[in-house]
This record gives structure tokens, C-alpha cells and sequence, in this order.
């Protein structure tokens, strides 16, 4: 037996496999030409919101005036595109169906010979409620593009976190009237260890007192602690007198006390010092 015989029966073929389908069908030769079904692709140019949307484009694209559409042609152009729409997909195309219906509706209404209006009225125009809803329609879109052209979070720009960290305002406690007692009654128990057995009559002016403690204020220039202005060794009339003068100065409001918190020394100042400091 030769090599070249043949098994008996016929040849078996390999298996070829297609290069592409079409509609399912195995593409199994490279057509000679570029061969594309007409409806293999469909590419639709203009993407519209809903009806009032298309309505608008329609209205721009022929130039005419909102407030007088000519409802005709418009109608005619509106259900090409509905038809278009409807044939792609079906529930996309129902709202726009509906406006299609009311298209038709003003339409018919504007064929119909319109009653006398009496003397002074208007005749009410079919297109009256379309024309009011395109308007606010087409100013809510205007205004939805401005927003959308404002910087927008992740989109325009990123959110940088930055740890800032913060210091409370530390508030000073107020001087009260026992707190001002409680000084007054350490100098006095300062001066009683300074007395002396010297009697004598002296006139003291509380005027000069005060002239003396706004001099010793102004020229320490900043604050002066309460217990430093007065000098136990003067004795306990001088001191008196020194202490009347600073409650005078303090009730003309022309010196300031503060205290950091309780118990703590109290300070004086004048009450121009910080102002004239800037």
C-alpha cells in the first residue's frame, strides 16, 4: 500500500473557527469590501433632559422667538424626533409622547376660529402655559449651569486638613471688695510692726496722695503690685490717706486692678497705659 492512499470514506476537515459573528452568524471569510449593516450602529449627536428640553433646542436651532412659537413646524420637527426616540427605546420616548400630545392639543386649538374677546380683554393664546414653562425651564438651566461652573469640592480642587492647634483664652478673675480688703488689712498689720510713739498733728491731702500714685504709676511704666505703693515706715495715717487716694483714682476710673487668679497679688495700672503702649 502506497503512502499516498486514502482511508476509506471521505476526508475529515479540521474544525475552522470563525473570525467574528454578526447577528449570531459565524464570520468564517474576510468580506472583500467594508461591509457595515445600516443599523449595526446607532449614534445619537444631541442628548436631551426630557421634553421641555428638546423643545428648547428645537426653538434655538430655528431662531424664532419664545414668546411666538410657530407651533406647526414645531410639532412636525418635535414627533421626527419622538418617532426617532420611540423606535430606540420605548419608555424612554413616553414622557416625550406626552408632550407630543399636548403639542397637538395647541396646535388644534390654534386651527379652531377663536370667540371674540369682550372690549379690554385679551384672547387667551393656547400657547400661553408652553411658553411659561419653557421660560422658567430654560432659567432654571441657565442657573444650574452657572452653579456647575463654580469650583466644586473633588472636583476642581482637593480638601487639605491642617492641625491648627488651638489656645483657650485664659479669662483673669475680677478684683472684689474682699479681695481689696484682705490687701489692705496685710499692710495694715505691716505697719503696726513699724509704729511709732511720736504725736504730732500733720495735714494730709488726699489731692497729693493721688498725684504721688499716678507719678509712681507712670513712671514704673507698666505694673506696679498694690502692696509696693505704700511704705509701712510712714505710719498708719499716711497709709490711710495713700489708701483714699487710690480708691479715689480707682472711682475716677484713671488706674486699673487686676489679680491673675484668686489669692494672688493684686496689680495696678494706669487706665490709658495699655492704649498708649500701641
Amino acid at each position: 500500500m502506497s503512502a499516498s492512499a486514502t482511508i476509506a470514506g471521505a476526508a475529515v476537515e479540521a474544525p475552522v473557527s470563525p473570525l467574528a459573528r454578526i447577528y449570531g452568524e459565524p464570520l468564517v471569510q474576510m468580506p472583500h469590501d467594508l461591509y457595515i449593516p445600516p443599523d449595526a450602529m446607532a449614534v445619537m449627536l444631541d442628548a436631551f433632559e426630557g421634553p421641555l428640553d428638546l423643545l428648547l433646542y428645537l426653538i434655538h436651532r430655528a431662531n424664532v422667538n419664545v414668546l411666538d412659537i410657530p407651533m406647526a413646524p414645531l410639532t412636525e420637527q418635535y414627533l421626527v424626533y419622538v418617532e426617532v426616540m420611540r423606535s430606540q427605546n420605548l419608555e424612554l420616548a413616553a414622557d416625550y409622547l406626552v408632550m407630543a400630545a399636548m403639542l397637538i392639543e395647541i396646535k388644534s386649538r390654534m386651527l379652531l376660529p377663536r370667540p371674540k374677546a369682550a372690549v379690554g380683554d385679551d384672547a387667551e393664546d393656547p400657547r400661553a402655559e408652553l411658553v411659561r414653562r419653557l421660560i422658567e425651564y430654560e432659567q432654571m438651566k441657565l442657573a444650574a449651569q452657572a452653579l456647575n461652573q463654580l469650583p466644586q469640592a473633588e472636583r476642581d480642587f482637593d480638601w487639605v486638613e491642617v492641625w491648627v492647634e488651638k489656645t483657650l483664652l485664659r479669662r483673669l478673675p475680677e478684683v472684689t471688695v474682699l479681695d481689696l480688703q484682705n490687701a489692705w488689712r496685710g499692710i495694715l498689720r505691716q505697719a503696726k510692726l513699724h509704729t511709732r510713739h511720736l504725736v504730732q498733728r500733720e495735714e494730709l491731702s488726699v489731692r497729693e496722695h493721688m498725684t504721688l500714685i499716678l507719678r509712681r504709676l507712670r513712671d514704673a511704666g507698666g505694673f506696679v503690685e498694690f502692696v509696693d505703693l505704700f511704705d509701712p515706715t510712714l505710719g498708719a495715717p499716711v497709709l490711710v490717706v495713700h489708701f483714699l487716694a487710690l480708691l479715689e483714682l480707682a472711682r475716677e476710673h484713671l488706674l486699673e486692678m487686676t489679680q491673675r487668679e484668686a489669692f494672688a497679688p493684686i496689680y495696678l495700672r494706669l487706665a490709658n497705659a495699655h492704649g498708649d503702649s500701641r
